[in-house]
């Protein structure tokens, strides 16, 4: 995620609910992700968990995105 998408999150994760809950999913998604990349080798239960983890890391960032559409709607 760039800069500038995590900049906007932050402004207006304030006033949207969930906004917020979804970015701390997203934080959390993240850091258990790196700790699947620190492995050498997962097992099978973990590679199923770490795929879990990638696409609702993905689903959430498709939500957050189409919260923030909204904004910019808005602010234009």
């Amino acid at each position: 995620m760039e800069e500038k998408e995590r900049l906007l999150i932050m402004k207006f994760s304030e006033e949207n609910p969930e906004l917020k809950k979804l970015w701390e999913e997203h934080l959390d998604y993240e850091k258990k992700l790196k700790e699947f990349e620190k492995k050498m080798h997962l097992s099978p239960e973990e590679e199923m968990e770490k795929k879990k983890i990638q696409k609702l890391k993905l689903s959430g960032k498709d939500r957050m995105f189409g919260i923030l559409s909204k904004y910019s709607v808005k602010e234009n």
